[in-house]
């Protein structure tokens, strides 16, 4: 009796260090939102199991790198109460172990997910009509006013700095998306997605922005530039 105790306090001690790691690691919550959106994405394209199997692995490969980074820094921060240098290399030993795994899953999702995901872009590019050049200006100078509205709204940050919506990532997005319907490439797309994706990452790395103000600017631009091209042209 004793003994199932003893495990399950073994367990719940496990899953407060899990907790613990989300509520203070950013870096935590932004690999759990994106093994999350992965993983959605994988049920939806009905990736294979062997695929999903190895997806799987990279994700719990980066959770785990970075709880390991955790418990170093914790341990190290307790330990030392000056500035040392093996202490410093310790921690960016740790913080390189998290920046490999991460690296590992982003080329295990290039490798699953591209194919299809460029096959159903493929597929929603030649379902919509394409634009003469002038749609560009019309979708970019609506995006423009429907996240000055938002921010007039909200009454938070300028058009260049903070608030909701992210400008610079609905432009981003926006453009991205443009680039897809004037090309009708879903390469070209989703190398217009990826730049935007740099742009709204350092927004947030510049503290500018929060999470949720660059998913709200990136699908504002996604959703007005589609309204536009699908409405304005036959």
């Amino acid at each position: 009796m004793k003994s199932a105790r003893s495990i399950l306090w073994s367990f719940n001690y496990a899953i407060e260090g899990i907790v613990y790691t989300l509520r203070t690691q950013r870096n935590m919550r932004v690999h759990m939102v994106l093994a999350v959106l992965v993983s959605i994405g994988c049920l939806l394209l009905g990736i294979e199991r062997m695929q999903l199997v190895a997806v799987v692995f990279a994700i719990s490969l980066v959770f785990v790198t970075e709880l390991v980074n955790t418990a170093i820094e914790a341990t190290i921060d307790v330990s030392v109460e000056r500035f040392d240098p093996l202490a410093k290399i310790a921690k960016d030993v740790a913080a390189g172990a998290v920046l490999c795994a991460a690296i590992n899953a982003l080329i295990v999702a290039y490798f699953v997910l591209f194919g299809p995901v460029r096959s159903l872009m493929q597929r929603g590019l030649d379902i919509v009509r394409f634009s003469s050049a002038d749609l560009t200006i019309i979708a970019l100078g609506l995006t423009m006013l429907a996240v000055l509205s938002l921010k007039a709204v909200s009454r938070e940050g300028t058009w260049m700095h903070g608030g909701w919506p992210s400008g610079h990532s609905a432009i981003a997005f926006g453009a991205a998306t443009m680039v897809g319907f004037m090309t009708g490439s879903a390469g070209a797309l989703a190398l217009g997605y990826f730049v935007a994706f740099l742009v709204a990452q350092s927004r947030v790395e510049g503290e500018i922005h929060t999470i949720p103000q660059v998913i709200v600017g990136g699908l504002l631009g996604i959703v007005i530039v589609t309204l536009v091209f699908q409405v304005f042209f036959r």
